[in-house]
């Protein structure tokens, strides 16, 4: 009877265990000795991980309905990535999920704590005095008995700077770029004498990408220095021409500054780290106290990696509710970052002599990319996920998806202050690949497809590297990025596509949803919330809302931006439904079958307020960071272009017309004076426009006025209202040659609100609707848009009715300026007339 009675008990027990989940407990203050209880923790993940293994390994009936690691509150300070491997599996009945205890904040980090700041007392050499009596130095941290190298610092968990030669957010310009000699011309630098300053690196604005450039040599000569690079990036930067460093007179060179000197270190929240005295010097900001702040250095570039292969993936593992941390990036002060898109950098690139390859017969370049270091990297992987997780104080990129990867989740996080992409998704270009070839494997099992990105918050991503983007996806299949936030980005919001190429390949069946884009374009242009490459059969961008692009200051061509754009071979994609300020959209030498309907500022509110996060994931909204105050956001105005003919006519109206028409512009755009010629619209694309005027009139100047000294419109009045149509009325003139009086002239109208109010009073009493001055060397060019059908010669004395210090103003700017070549004698400004 008791052998019964035992078996039949035994007989229950595996169902009784089977309706249990299995549980691991991790605790910092835990031990690896433990059992991995709640009340006895094991201390890392990897034991739990393998403790989960284990019992899989053995078909234990425990793990039969799942296996839970709990991470309990605490820094799990990592020294190796966690590798999570096809035996860490588990089903889809049984998934192995790593998720924060109830109500606990674990951090996944791989940084190392920097403690015993003093205040420096001793002489440092190069130190400038501005800096002396406010740097605090420690010695610099060691793992592993090696000194840690690192190019990123928190401090009580707000990222600090890195010694740089312009403070936040000026920047100087090149002067020029010799590809031959690979070497560049800067005005020389104000910090004494940096032909020592060991890891001097250069940061130059070129396009729609930066590159970090190790510094060789440095040779001052006068008021110029000749910058030399280290190799191979300093091949690599003179030799492939897209991007390029910018040279123009009128939006001014490639911006750039030098950083990781100890010369440069004078601003409160700047660090140097001296990898010869194994020192680190830092500058407290204001509200700081160094005995006993948290200071941690990354010395890890990735926390966790999920690798499987095709044949034996990763399967039914989930992260839920835990935060990854302090990841560093070492290859730009290795072997320096030159990327050619979306931050992928360079291993090789050149210009082609003969154009051409199989795939692009006009195409003059070639070029093999990297992909940067991720803080959680997956491939080869199955219904794997990523749930309420923080991906915080990251060098590179945040989270990649890079291969291999099916049915996969990414929901309700948060990407924060990273210095690359936030979410990377999918192959780019394999390093032995050459970008532009349509990749389109015969094992579709490498394609990354149907995953799943949605209602995350990403912002303040790509603060280092400012030509990564939010989300950025290379060739996938079955994606679907909806319901997000994305904001504070230097570049693009959402990057979809790679290529280059009309060709079909493995891409198609994307869609990008519903998401909220704003605040984007901080730094580069040619830019947009959505970006697409390449054919994409049954792709569709839908129902997204868009606005707040920023004003980049040091942008190559200030128009260059768009809230959607499908560059070069976008096919079979539909574009319908999104909300956007205006219709500021690009469609560049796309392929066949793209369908845009009904897109702009006319698409319901309904569809504005249902983009973005939805409301079970509000809470992320808690952690956006706010709009940056040194910037301002761009408004769309119209572009200025001037075509000067080489003889005394100007360029044939009908021909010129025929130019405007096939770039979209209305004829009644154009305005002529003599030689003159001049476009006065909004233009999607100026640079388009302008590259069809040099080749429809080769031997004309084309000039753009990108500068605007001055603008007033209706939101200056206190009443009347604005008219729904305008007439323009276009002249122009010259500043005189004396550089004082021209700089007066622009502080004048920069200030004219303020000391000269009654000068606006005067244009709203006359009922202008908007005047503007643009300006391109010592030229200005005048627009005054009034109400349509109404008279410039009846509603300008107006505005010196009973208004005297108009007149004072009138007479002051006559001592600024000047007729340009071909006026009377005496006469200033020249009025354009429409042919």
């Amino acid at each position: 009877m008791k052998r019964l009675i035992n078996l039949f008990i035994l007989s229950l027990l595996p169902n009784f265990i089977f309706a249990q989940q299995a549980e691991i407990w991790v605790s910092p203050n835990g031990s690896d000795l433990n059992a991995g209880t709640n009340e006895k923790p094991v201390a890392s993940l990897q034991l739990a991980l393998r403790k989960v293994r284990e019992l899989r390994r053995l078909s234990d009936p425990s793990v039969a309905k799942g296996a839970h690691i709990y991470l309990k509150s605490g820094v799990y300070a990592l020294n190796e990535p966690v590798f999570i491997r096809p035996e860490d599996s588990g089903t889809p009945a049984s998934p192995t999920v790593i998720e924060a205890a109830p109500n606990a904040k674990p951090v996944l980090s791989g940084g190392v704590s920097i403690s015993g700041w003093q205040k420096l007392k001793n002489s440092v050499a190069g130190l400038t005095k501005e800096a002396v009596g406010k740097v605090w130095v420690a010695d610099a941290p060691k793992v592993g008995g090696r000194l840690v190298e690192f190019r990123q610092l928190w401090v009580n968990g707000e990222k600090a700077t890195r010694a740089k030669d312009t403070p936040y957010p000026l920047m100087n310009r090149i002067l020029s770029w010799n590809k031959a000699e690979q070497t560049c011309w800067i005005p020389t630098p104000k910090f004494g004498d940096l032909s020592k300053a060991a890891g001097l690196e250069m940061l130059i604005h070129q396009w729609w990408a930066i590159a970090n450039l190790r510094v060789k040599h440095i040779d001052v000569q006068g008021d110029s220095a000749k910058l030399s690079f280290h190799q191979p990036e300093s091949r690599i930067q003179s030799e492939h021409p897209w991007p390029a460093p910018w040279i123009s007179k009128e939006t001014g060179n490639s911006a750039f500054y030098l950083t990781n000197a100890v010369q440069f270190l004078n601003q409160p929240g700047e660090w140097f780290l001296d990898t010869k005295a194994e020192k680190i010097y830092y500058i407290p900001r204001p509200t700081e106290n160094l005995a006993t702040a948290q200071v941690i250095a990354p010395s890890l570039e990735t926390l966790v990696r999920m690798i499987g292969t095709a044949d034996s993936p990763v399967s039914n593992v989930l992260f839920k509710g835990i935060s990854f941390q302090h990841t560093g990036w070492l290859r730009p002060s290795q072997q320096g970052h030159v990327p050619h898109q979306a931050g992928l950098f360079m291993l090789d690139a050149y210009k082609l002599k003969i154009p051409g390859t199989p795939d692009k017969k006009t195409l003059e370049n070639q070029a093999w990319v990297g992909r940067p270091a991720a803080a959680v990297e997956v491939s080869f992987a199955q219904q794997t996920g990523f749930e309420n997780c923080r991906f915080e104080h990251l060098a590179a990129t945040g989270l990649d998806y890079h291969k291999g990867g099916s049915n996969n989740v990414i929901r309700g996080n948060l990407f924060k202050d990273i210095g690359g992409t936030g979410i990377l998704a999918g192959v780019f270009s394999d390093e032995a690949t050459e970008i532009h070839r349509p990749y389109n494997p015969d094992d579709e099992r490498e394609i990354c497809s149907n995953l799943l990105i949605s209602n995350n918050l990403i912002t303040n991503v790509t603060n280092e590297d400012w030509g990564c983007v939010g989300i950025g996806a290379g060739y996938v299949r079955g994606i679907r990025i909806e319901h997000n936030e994305i904001n504070e980005v230097s570049y693009s919001g959402i990057s979809l596509g790679w290529g280059w190429t009309p060709t079909i390949n493995a891409m198609r069946n994307n869609a990008v949803v519903a998401n909220r884009i704003h605040h984007f374009a901080k730094h580069l242009y040619d830019a947009a919330a959505i970006y697409t490459l390449s054919a994409q059969p049954g792709s569709l961008i839908a129902e997204n809302a868009i606005d707040s692009v920023y004003k980049a200051p040091y942008a190559h061509l200030p128009h260059h931006w768009f809230y959607l754009y499908t560059d070069e071979g976008s096919s079979y994609f539909t574009i319908k439904n999104n909300w956007t300020p205006s219709e500021k959209f690009l469609q560049n030498a796309n392929g066949p079958n793209n369908v845009w309907e009904h897109n702009g500022s006319q698409v319901s509110d309904s569809i504005r307020t249902k983009a973005g996060i939805q409301k079970p994931y509000w809470y992320l909204l808690n952690d956006n960071v706010q709009p940056d105050s040194n910037w301002l956001i761009t408004k769309e105005m119209p572009a200025l272009v001037e075509i000067v003919s080489n003889d005394s006519k100007p360029v044939d109206a009908q021909r010129l017309k025929a130019v405007l028409i096939r770039t979209k512009i209305r004829p009644e755009a154009l305005y002529q004076w003599q030689n003159r010629s001049v476009i006065f619209d909004k233009i999607q694309d100026v640079s388009v426009l302008t590259g069809r005027l040099k080749s429809a009139f080769p031997t004309a100047t084309i000039r753009t006025y990108y500068d605007l000294v001055y603008e007033f419109n209706r939101t200056r009045c206190d009443a009347g209202p604005t008219a729904g149509e305008w007439d323009h009325t276009i002249l122009t003139a010259n500043l005189v040659a004396d550089e004082t009086l021209q700089k007066e002239y622009i502080a004048d109208h920069a200030t004219q609100f303020e000391k000269w109010p009654e000068v606006a009073k005067g244009f709203c009493n006359a009922g202008f609707q908007q005047l503007l001055v643009f300006k391109n060397g010592r030229q200005l060019m005048l627009v005054i848009s009034i109400p349509k059908g109404e008279s410039l010669d009846k509603l300008n004395p107006k505005t010196t009715e009973n208004n005297p210090r108009v007149d004072a103003w009138n007479a002051r700017m006559k001592r600024y300026q000047e007729g340009i070549p071909g006026t009377k004698p005496g006469e200033v400004w020249v009025n354009f007339q429409k042919p």
